[in-house]
């Protein structure tokens, strides 16, 4: 990215006057560029770059299928559609600064957002839980508010917001038919996964033919791990990387919750949620957070050590849910 197209965003979008100082890559895309824009000020912002050079992930058939939930969360128009859903819940979300989809300052989607500076919900409860306590309970009252906003259809947010439909028929039937294509992907990369391949194969099937009809769907972030919530100076938590933003199964969100904070998810502990449907969404999330990483470390992406890790964890849960 051209610093000079991103001086020109920065100044459109913060204005004053001010000019850009410097531009620093933030640690921790794998889809997009984020980089921290400083200003002569030192008034700050983020710009979000969906550009391919950005993206690590290898291209894959149906990426950019819209109509299926899980395909990846990429661009401008999935940002600003999960942006207004959730701002129009009160779920926190970066203040956005400035939009560019049709070119005026660089050839990517771009937009300029709201700098928090502060510590993310993961380093707050590494370095105190008590003080990520609050934190956590504000979180939970926007889960709740999200739970409680119901749509008749599944499917990323922009897509139902607009009048559109998902492929399958049901939540459980998406998430099974994606389980069955991480464990065929993981069984080519891994020799453990392939031995239990058809052992993992009957289970999925076995925890699918339990869940039991639903028509009504939740907002679920998808991926709302504590390093996609950051803390504002009010202590307020704030939601990032939204595109991914869909209706589904509010039991996805809450599985992968459980996932990322272990013993710290009880204070996000909702009521009524559909066992089996937990059973079934937490093989195949053990599945995805193994075949993910693993074709992620295909590509050039930098940390490689930190994703093998991720990926040997979750090989690890996953062959052990096949018992459960």
């Amino acid at each position: 990215m051209a610093r000079e197209q991103l001086a020109g965003a920065a100044r459109a979008a913060l204005g004053g006057g001010r000019r850009l100082a410097a531009v620093e890559r933030v640690a921790g895309g794998s889809k997009k560029g984020v980089y921290r824009l400083v200003m002569d000020d030192a008034t700050t912002a983020i710009a979000y770059l969906w550009d391919d050079a950005e993206n690590y992930w290898p291209a894959a058939e149906g990426d950019d299928d819209l109509t299926d939930p899980f395909s990846p969360g990429l661009g401008l128009d999935l940002f600003e559609a999960a942006h207004t859903r959730l701002d129009t819940l009160g779920v926190r979300v970066p203040a956005i600064r400035l939009v560019d989809r049709d070119g005026a300052h660089c050839p990517a989607d771009l937009a300029i957002v709201e700098d928090l500076q502060g510590e993310s919900l993961e380093e707050l409860l590494a370095r105190d839980r008590r003080a990520a306590a609050p934190v956590m309970a504000r979180l939970a009252e926007s889960l709740e508010a999200m739970r409680l906003h119901r749509a008749p259809a599944y499917g990323k947010v922009a897509v139902v917001d607009a009048g559109g439909s998902s492929r399958g028929t049901s939540c459980e039937g998406v998430v099974l038919e994606r389980a069955l294509r991480d464990l065929a992907e993981a069984a080519s990369r891994d020799p453990r996964i392939a031995d239990a391949r058809d052992r993992l194969e009957e289970r999925l099937l076995d925890l699918a033919a339990a869940v039991r009809p639903r028509a009504e769907y939740a907002v679920v972030h998808g991926e709302l791990g504590p390093d996609h919530v950051l803390v504002d100076t009010d202590g307020n938590p704030v939601a990032i990387d939204i595109e991914g933003t869909m209706y589904f199964d509010v039991e996805w969100e809450h599985v992968f919750l459980r996932i990322r904070l272990h013993d710290a998810y009880q204070p996000l502990a909702a009521a009524g949620l559909d066992e089996d449907r937990l059973a079934l969404y937490m093989l195949a999330q053990r599945l995805s957070l193994t075949a993910g990483p693993l074709r992620l470390l295909d590509g050039d992406f930098p940390d490689r050590a930190f994703m093998a890790g991720i990926a040997e964890h979750n090989l690890k849960q996953a062959l052990d849910l096949m018992h459960a």
